[in-house]
């Protein structure tokens, strides 16, 4: 399935995350601390601009190897793959496909290097799931536009240095061109970050409010053209979905390793290995992480092809990018549930054991759940899913290429 390029770039970023990140997790977990040194320790190896093209200093490579480098992160942390994920997938992702040129030599250099970390900022109280019922808004005040609002849940918020903020420009039109997307930077005037949350899992992610008073953000900060925010949106979260599946995958993956091991150890072996109520649990998981696996990295391939259009400005057919998206929601709903069922058979496998405080699975229990929930529940996969079956698009000018 990956080519033998791929391979050797799993097996030298699993090599450098066990020696370089997996020490120190379990302490930003429990501290509750944003893990910077880490970051930089990534940012070293030039992978927090892994898909940015070598000319604005990436590495120069895809959504596959994006990918890889989420899992293997996801087979340590969740919450680590969550902040690069976001930093990649959410930030990066659409400079690359819709920022000026301008815009690309002003940020991509910085963003790869790690000088600065990545961010984006949709959804609001009254808007969740529901992106065409966002409140933010930006008026055209001479060559400016001033943004009022706030955005909850933001994933790196309170660390990001650029944010990627939606705000309706026409509230008239809300699903006619009517949201446009801005980078805002870190110390824009009445740009400031509200309450950061206190979680149960991924700790180590900061989430946090960002509130907008009168923020001025000047006009060549906007990103694509004015009113096409709502494509902005999607097509980033189409992408960030699949890259969410492959941090799913990690934590399916060790669950079973963890079980493995468990099951095998030698105070173990004459007690429970014969079992065959356990034997069908590791058979379980071993199937649905086979069919995950093989879910993700097609998606991640189709959706890597389907960037190499969209930079191109190739006229793309709605239905094309409904399939796309289709195919976004099913690996994000199915490898995200399959993390949570290895996960809970892996802690009925080692019982209380699996459960102390600083142990690999407590963790993984804690932080599987939020990956059926963010980047759009998997309620709303479900509706992706069968109205694009069913032929149920609503508004025919959400997702215009």
């Amino acid at each position: 399935m990956l080519s033998s390029k791929q391979e050797e770039f799993r097996r030298q970023t699993r090599n450098f995350i066990i020696r370089e990140i997996a020490p120190s997790i379990v302490d930003y977990d429990l501290k509750e601390e944003f893990p910077l040194d880490n970051l930089n320790k990534l940012s070293n190896q030039g992978l927090m601009g892994l898909q940015v093209p070598i000319k604005y200093g990436g590495m120069g490579l895809g959504e596959v190897e994006c990918g890889i480098l989420l899992e293997e992160l996801g087979r340590i942390c969740s919450a680590h793959a969550t902040i690069v994920g976001a930093h990649l997938g959410l930030c990066i992702g659409p400079i690359l496909l819709f920022a000026s040129e301008a815009q690309k030599n002003k940020y991509l250099p910085r963003l790869s290097s790690g000088e600065i970390i990545g961010g984006f900022a949709l959804t609001e109280l009254a808007a969740g799931s529901d992106v065409k019922n966002i409140h933010t808004s930006a008026k055209k005040v001479g060559s400016d536009f001033v943004l009022n609002g706030s955005k909850i849940f933001c994933t790196n918020g309170d660390r990001a240095n650029l944010v990627i903020v939606f705000a309706l420009t026409n509230k008239s039109h809300r699903s006619d061109r009517g949201i446009t997307a801005f980078l805002v930077e870190h110390g824009m005037p009445g740009f400031t970050v509200g309450k950061v949350e206190s979680k149960t899992g991924i700790r180590a992610s900061t989430t946090a409010e960002l509130v907008f008073d009168n923020c001025v953000v000047p006009e060549e900060n906007i990103l694509g053209r004015p009113g096409m925010g709502l494509m902005i949106a999607l097509t980033a979260l189409d992408g960030g979905r699949a890259g969410l599946a492959a941090g799913a995958l990690g934590v399916a993956e060790q669950a079973l390793d963890q079980s493995i091991d468990f099951m095998t150890n030698d105070k173990a072996q004459s007690s429970i290995v014969n079992r065959q109520s356990l034997q069908g649990m590791i058979a379980d998981m071993a199937m649905e992480i086979f069919a995950a696996r093989l879910m993700t990295y097609n998606t991640l391939q189709e959706v890597h092809e389907y960037f190499k259009r969209l930079a191109r400005k190739e006229n793309i057919l709605r239905d094309s990018r409904h399939h796309v998206s289709r195919n976004c929601s099913i690996v994000k709903a199915y490898v995200s549930e399959v993390a949570s069922r290895a996960v809970r058979k892996a802690l009925e496998i080692q019982a209380v054991e699996g459960l102390e405080v600083g142990q690999p699975l407590e963790r993984y229990f804690r932080d599987s759940s939020i990956a059926e929930i963010y980047e759009g529940t998997n309620e709303i996969q479900r509706l992706i899913i069968a109205r694009d079956l069913l032929g149920l698009h609503s508004d025919k000018n959400d997702e215009e290429e």
